[in-house]
């Protein structure tokens, strides 16, 4: 990681310079040095730097004002401050500017060296959640709207709470893109620099998952063989995104409370508290008001969680999304795979636009990439989709009104949750007419 980072050293004193400078290039980072302010920001302007290590006190522009037009300049630069003792105050100030952190002099060079790697591996991290962000909010408005209806809403509700640090529940069916919602949260949000965790509550049994949260201390259990951060411990300073939170038992949902109060957390197995100072966001594809009612989920736990609710409609409720996101796909796969696809035929678009899609965006994105891995050049045939869209004879796909209507009626009944009485009046027509043309299309209720 060394190698990568480019340190930019100021100081006016040239033996300290000249040590510190020969010092960390020995450990393999690209070393700059500075006399003063100014020469320090001419070179930051020419040559970029990624941590300044700052005398407080120079001539003419100190370090406290040469931090403050780094911070306006290049705002990603980090910046370390050396000071006397008597200049301490000096650096606190420059701390609540902005300062990484600062160190005594005279002190020991691997004190300094270990303080740089700290500020090396943070670099490092914000670098990695930009490139993250960058790809997240280039991605995000064709995976999850198509600037209109439901998900135009949702992203106007989203923008609303990101720069906040309130509690969220994303509420959807499976595979409508809720990790991806609480990924473009974080993106936007003032921790966005700061790690996001992800933790998938259904896939764990309830000991692995509290070992997984909380971390343990080593000889806590069986196979405990050492210390182990949890991943509570690793998304302090930034966000924790617990899916299928649903599934959560009730025992761990009074222990995340607890957390979720105290702003700190213990190992599994020790004694002493750990900061837990992150922004939480869950979801879950379950009714969590039933299972409340059930006893499955607390009360207090509940509007923990619950401060804000988005909800990620399914695909079938914003059918106008579906070329939006195919294209996208097509284009990812075939890039992925350097496959030459001249995007999808008429006759596939119809074929996706007509199927109801239960699997929602997880099941159109699976069958894209199907279609682009068994594609020999071209635009993508309705033949290369494995779901069974309406056909007519030859193996086309039906293009005709009657097709179109029956696939409109079974996309409003799902909806519904094959009530008749919502179907109907969601179609305009009367229960005996929604009935004989369920009929009519061998519609069954599940």
């Amino acid at each position: 990681m060394g190698a990568a980072v480019r340190l930019l050293i100021v100081d006016d004193e040239p033996h300290v310079r000249s040590s510190l400078a020969a010092w960390f290039r020995d450990e393999g980072y690209q070393v700059n040095v500075a006399s003063g302010g100014k020469e320090a920001l001419d070179q930051l302007g020419r040559e970029g730097a990624d941590i300044l290590i700052v005398d407080i006190k120079m001539p003419g522009m100190d370090g406290l004002e040469l931090q403050r037009r780094v911070r306006a300049a290049a705002p990603e630069s980090t910046v370390v401050i050396m000071t006397a003792f008597a200049a301490v105050e000096t650096a606190v100030q420059a701390l609540k500017e902005g300062a990484y952190d600062y160190i005594v002099k005279p002190f020991d060079p691997e004190d300094l060296s270990r303080l740089i790697r700290k500020a090396a591996e943070r670099y490092s991290l914000m670098q990695e959640n930009r490139a993250l962000r960058e790809r997240i909010e280039a991605a995000a408005p064709r995976l999850i709207t198509a600037g209109q209806g439901a998900m135009a809403k949702l992203l106007a509700e989203l923008d609303q709470v990101a720069p906040t640090d309130t509690s969220v529940l994303v509420t959807g069916e499976s595979g409508t893109g809720k990790e991806l919602v609480a990924r473009l949260i974080h993106a936007r949000s003032g921790r966005r620099f700061g790690s996001l965790v992800v933790v998938n509550c259904a896939a764990l049994a309830e000991g692995v998952l509290e070992s997984e949260l909380y971390g343990h201390e080593r000889g806590s259990f069986t196979g405990a063989a050492g210390r182990r951060r949890g991943k509570i411990e690793l998304a302090h300073e930034g966000t924790l995104f617990l899916d299928e939170i649903g599934d959560v038992p009730p025992k761990v949902q009074v222990d995340l409370l607890r957390v979720l109060q105290e702003r700190s957390v213990t190992r599994v197995g020790g004694n002493a508290p750990v900061a837990a100072d992150f922004r939480l966001i869950t979801a879950t594809h379950r009714d969590l008001d039933a299972e409340r009612a059930a006893g499955r989920m607390r009360e207090d736990f509940y509007f923990r969680i619950c401060v804000f609710r988005l909800h990620v409609p399914p695909l079938r409720e914003r059918p106008e999304d579906i070329p939006l996101l195919a294209r996208h796909f097509v284009e990812t796969f075939a890039t992925q795979m350097g496959k030459r696809v001249e995007g999808l035929s008429d006759e596939a678009m119809a074929a996706l636009c007509t199927y109801a899609w239960p699997g929602n965006v997880r099941e159109l994105q699976n069958a894209v990439e199907r279609a682009v891995v068994v594609c020999r050049g071209g635009a993508l045939p309705a033949s290369a989709f494995p779901f069974h869209a309406p056909t007519g004879e030859g193996g086309e796909v039906d293009l005709s009104l009657a097709a179109a209507e029956e696939g409109h009626i079974r996309r409003v009944l799902a909806t519904s949750g094959y009530n008749i009485s919502q179907a109907s009046k969601a179609l305009g027509i009367d229960r005996v007419t929604l009935y004989n043309k369920m009929k009519k299309y061998k519609i069954e209720r599940p």
